[in-house]
């Protein structure tokens, strides 16, 4: 359990917003009281509220629920509702079940995490952001590690040409200033969550926006750069300036699922561009008339970002129909099920 359960915290500092106030009957707000979850296991959720921090346990007949979450109790301590989500970060799961799996909900801002070291990709922050965008929250670049690069600055304008709108910050996590730097992001009544990959270094940005070492820190493995996993757990931690962060363990595997828009978000060059080729259904090969493929020749956009976009748009389309299909399989075994069962309560009965 985090030190939020030492105190009590107003509902303004927990990152209670109108939102969610809106969401409240008249009835409601007498009688029943909000929580945020901030942690999270199998069996219950740690929420916080104004009366101090308790755990629920989870019982089959309630929604799903992720940290970050704003739920409804009553005086009994009793689960009432969940209340709608103003974002939701979700992705599919690591495994080869493909089912979707929450990450975290109502976050204002996302920090993509990505170190300037060797592992640094853009292919994989065009990924984040396509989850970023998806999930409706703002995303932050935050290129750690300045220090281990000479060649930041250009790997950093790398990461600007993605997007004319998209904030980027370099920074050495290890650095004092580095807080002030990302202040603006984490002021009161904002929830901020760590997004990327292990080794990235999102415990020691966490440690050095919370002034203490709240997370465990591990240095990465020199043979190949990549980082081990130090946070193994997602929690929602209060920060002294009012905001809210949320770290999330380092992500090997960020499989996109139904996400069309976030991934047009993210390409928002491209989709503009698909606007002006010659033919509606172009796919950006070797039509005649292609503004996109045109682009590419000018240099004006990159034949990598291309392939990413349409590696991205077939991946999310994919998973989105494997879950359909799953769901659809898994609806049809329970109307069996259920028809059995009550052919064999007919059967006793001699029906």
């Amino acid at each position: 359990m985090t030190d939020a359960a030492l105190r009590a915290y107003s509902l303004t500092e927990l990152g209670w917003q109108g939102v969610f106030r809106q969401q409240l009957t008249l009835e409601e707000h007498g009688r029943l009281q909000p929580m945020r979850l901030i942690e999270q296991s199998r069996q219950e959720v740690t929420l916080i509220g104004e009366q101090g921090c308790f755990t629920l346990a989870l019982l089959s007949s309630m929604p799903q629920m992720v940290v970050g979450d704003w739920v409804l109790v009553n005086s009994e301590g009793s689960f009432e509702r969940l209340l709608d989500r103003s974002t939701c970060f979700r992705r599919i799961a690591a495994g080869h079940q493909k089912q979707e799996q929450l990450i975290a909900s109502n976050v204002d801002t996302a920090f993509i995490v990505c170190s300037l070291n060797d592992d640094f990709n853009l292919n994989r922050i065009e990924r984040y952001l396509a989850m970023v965008h998806d999930a409706g929250a703002e995303p932050v670049v935050v290129l750690t590690k300045k220090d281990l690069r000479t060649d930041g600055d250009e790997l950093s304008a790398q990461v600007r040409a993605l997007s004319a709108n998209l904030v980027v910050e370099s920074v050495n996590s290890l650095e004092p200033e580095t807080a002030q730097i990302l202040s603006p992001w984490c002021r009161q009544s904002h929830t901020v969550v760590m997004l990327g990959s292990s080794g990235a270094g999102k415990s020691t940005l966490t440690n050095t926006l919370l002034g203490e070492q709240r997370q465990l820190t591990a240095q990465i493995r020199e043979d190949d750069s990549k980082g081990r996993h130090t946070t193994t757990a997602r929690s929602l931690i209060p920060m002294a300036g009012g905001a809210m962060l949320l770290d999330t363990p380092g992500m090997r595997e960020l499989q996109l699922v139904d996400m069309e828009a976030g991934v047009a978000a993210t390409f928002s060059d491209i989709e503009t561009l698909a606007g002006q080729c010659r033919f509606n259904d172009c796919r950006h090969d070797s039509e005649p008339g292609c503004a996109v493929q045109a682009a590419i020749a000018g240099e004006t956009l990159s034949a990598r970002r291309l392939e990413n976009y349409n590696k991205l748009m077939r991946e999310q389309a994919l998973n989105a129909a494997t879950l359909a299909q799953r769901r659809a399989s898994d609806k049809s075994q329970g109307k069996f099920i259920k028809k059995t069962l009550n052919q064999s309560v007919r059967n006793k009965r001699g029906l």
